[in-house]
């Protein structure tokens, strides 16, 4: 059985089968009496790395027997293994050549946060997002069938990902094209089953043996000729199964459901494995595992435990904490339950972020207010947008990534419909070592071109609680786009004052540069301001922007500075350079955000300073641009 480990470990620990098990293939040369014992020494390598690290870590611990049993029992990475989300799929990592550069993990240049195919060959296909794993394992199983390929191809998704609509359109999907398939339900929050014993493991191997499967197939030919003999014999079997497991739904679907079983049990795991195999048809393996699973710690509190910070050294200093302010998201949770104390027509939605977007204190203290739809981002807006129709006041509290998943949503249902729906969409810019699939990259691209669209980007802590206000009360769409972690503790007014909407504010006087930020590089942008005499304005609004204010800026600068921590293409600068050119206004400009790629997973500084977002990123630039003004003028010259 599973050891259970007290506390992560300081000193990478002995780990003499691991050390042979480098690979699949030399995993797959141990025997299975050895499995047990790899189990114990996986559990605590990845304890002492992610120690090292920080990052993901009750989800990993929990799929430790599940990993081993799946590359030693398929052919991989020739069968392919598609991890959902992958906030689980570290031991995977380790046992596929990647352990030595564990350490790298999450850091500039290093391994990434989840599966990227770039990464490896074992890594399939690169996630992030949830409820991807049965569309794409699918999608390979039908190209190994049109390729004449015995390959198979296997999906294993947690049970809060079968909340989302997509991963039920795979699981219809798959039945109908007779896909050779094998989905395999990390059931780890006791969602659908509760009891996991010795009867339940039984009827998994006896349902899922080919002795089984034969009988069965053998039984259906010779009913089938004797009129309704075929159909009672159906009907009684799903009876059967359906008091015994909780496969009903699958089995409607068209999938040949097997479990529960305990995913810590590696015999049981791998004989059942070995039985689904080969036979034909989507195979449905439902296990049921234990977030944290082998510390007690995780274990007792896998909310908390989900992911963690690097350990410090025992002995290291410890450095004198500034003063912080509260998070971003912090500051969204206060005004919502300010607000809802004013109005009782709040309702808040989330699609199963209540501690990420900080829900918890309006949950408990409106409950009957407060909606948590799991993982279902599509779903959500349109709950949101029933809700306004019938003359509620929703506010769907939603990271910039995963709004990308209801942008049809957001247009046809909310938009199109004017509705008053206000959009707290947290995360946006760069979110550090979780890399390019969780970073708010495109929400000011993907909002502004929406018509009746008001959209906000606050400046710091105060600004975001005065527009969440603006939003609120807004006649139609509106969305407060802020980032991830903590502002520059500007003082909080207690109130909930909306601004002027459109209204931008000059916060330096300069010379002939301005500075027009959309957002928190406002402090950046300051320094530079005094470092070059330029002006330096909050713009505030991307949608509107401040017109009036641009035509004096224009009339009154020789060069133009957009910045913002969003696509340059088609973002806020875009927007000032549509205004100006409408105006046929002519002047010359710089936008500066993020470029036309994907930023890898590193510090959030190092990944700003990268991209140019950063004091001296955007000092330099702005001198470059200014030094080629200066020769353009002088070759210009008689």
């Amino acid at each position: 059985m599973p050891k259970t480990f007290h506390e992560i470990p300081r000193v990478r620990p002995a780990t003499p089968i691991l050390d042979r098990a480098a690979t699949p293939e030399q995993l797959r040369r141990l025997g299975e009496a050895e499995l047990e014992e790899l189990a114990n020494e996986l559990r605590q390598d990845l304890l002492f790395s992610v120690g090292q690290t920080g990052g993901h870590f009750g989800a990993g611990l929990g799929v430790i027997e599940l990993t081993i049993a799946l590359h030693y029992v398929y052919d991989t990475p020739d069968d392919r293994l598609v991890w959902d989300v992958g906030h689980q799929a570290y031991p995977h990592k380790i046992l596929t050549g990647r352990r030595a550069r564990m350490a790298s993990l999450r850091q500039k240049d290093g391994l990434a946060a989840f599966p990227r195919r770039s990464e490896s060959a074992y890594d399939t296909f690169g996630v992030g997002h949830s409820s991807t794993s049965i569309s794409a394992a699918l999608g390979m199983a039908i190209a190994a069938r049109l390729q004449g390929s015995k390959r198979k191809s296997i999906a294993v998704i947690g049970d809060g990902a079968l909340t989302a609509g997509m991963a039920f359109e795979a699981l219809n999907h798959a039945p109908e094209v007779g896909a050779n398939m094998l989905v395999v339900l990390n059931d780890n929050d006791m969602s659908i089953s509760r009891n996991v014993g010795g009867l339940s493991n039984y009827l998994a191997k006896i349902l899922s043996s080919r002795t089984y499967s034969s009988m069965r197939e053998g039984s259906k030919k010779i009913l089938s000729r004797l009129p309704g003999a075929w159909e009672i014999a159906r009907r009684t079997e799903e009876y059967a199964k359906g008091m015994l497991v909780p496969g009903t739904l699958f089995e409607e679907l068209g999938w040949n459901y097997i479990g529960p079983i305990d995913g810590h049990d590696l015999p049981t795991l791998i004989a059942t494995l070995r039985n689904m195999r080969d036979l034909d048809g989507p195979q449905f393996l439902h296990v049921v595992t234990k977030k944290g699973k082998g510390f007690a710690p995780a274990e007792a509190d896998p909310i908390t435990w989900h992911a963690i910070s690097k350990l410090e050294p025992v002995d290291a200093p410890v450095a004198p904490k500034k003063p912080a302010g509260p998070k971003y998201s912090n500051v969204f949770g206060q005004w919502l339950c300010d607000m809802a104390e004013a109005d009782p027509r709040l309702t808040g939605i989330t699609p199963a972020m209540k501690e990420g977007s900080d829900l918890v204190a309006f949950s408990e203290r409106f409950p009957q207010r407060y909606f948590d739809v799991a993982i279902a981002e599509q779903h959500a807006v349109t709950l949101a947008a029933g809700m306004a129709c019938e003359g509620m006041k929703p506010v769907v509290a939603i990271y910039s990534t995963f709004l990308q998943r209801a942008y049809d949503q957001l247009i046809h249902d909310v938009a199109v419909q004017n509705l008053d729906v206000l959009f707290a969409i947290d995360r946006a810019g760069l979110v550090g070592e979780d890399g390019p699939t969780h970073a708010g990259s495109f929400d000011l691209s993907y909002l502004r071109c929406i018509p009746g669209m008001l959209v906000m980007t606050p400046s710091d802590e105060n600004e975001m609680r005065r527009m969440l206000t603006t939003g609120y009360h807004f006649e139609g769409p509106a969305a407060v786009r802020y980032p991830r972690g903590s502002g520059p503790n500007a003082p909080i007014e207690p109130g909930l004052a909306p601004l002027e909407i459109g209204k931008a504010v000059t916060r330096r006087r300069g010379g002939k540069v301005a500075l027009l930020v959309f957002g928190v590089q406002l402090a950046e942008a300051l320094q530079v301001g005094e470092a070059l005499d330029a002006t330096v304005v909050d713009m505030r609004f991307v949608k509107p922007l401040d017109e009036a204010l641009l035509r004096q800026l224009a009339t009154s600068h020789e060069l133009l500075v957009t910045i913002e921590e969003n696509s340059v293409m088609g973002g806020a600068g875009s927007a000032v350079a549509e205004f100006l050119a409408g105006e046929a206004i002519v002047l010359p400009m710089l936008h500066l955000g993020l470029p036309d790629q994907y930023v890898e997973h590193a510090k959030p500084s190092e990944m700003l300073a990268e991209c140019g977002l950063d004091a001296a990123g955007i000092e330099a630039a702005v001198r470059q641009r200014l030094a080629l003004l200066g020769n353009a003028r002088g070759s210009a010259r008689p």
